[in-house]
């Protein structure tokens, strides 16, 4: 549902071409490291308009993806 914001807005913070990103992408592997992680978090709330507070380990898009969904809905 988010993949497609998280996936732009880790290519432009990474330079990483969007179609090699895919949902079971760690971040890891893309070069974000946990700093990153944060910005990411801030860019996609301003995106989404949704607060995120990142209180569970997540590795790959997907996972972020389920994330941002479940708080959505709770």
């Amino acid at each position: 549902m988010y993949f497609d914001s998280i996936a732009k807005i880790i290519s432009e913070r990474t330079g990483t071409d969007v179609s090699a990103i895919k949902p079971e992408s760690r971040f890891v592997d893309l070069g974000v490291d946990s700093l990153d992680t944060v910005e990411l978090l801030m860019d996609l709330e301003d995106e989404i308009g949704l607060q995120l507070d990142l209180d569970e380990k997540v590795e790959t898009i997907e996972e972020l993806d389920q994330f941002i969904q479940k708080k959505q809905k709770g």
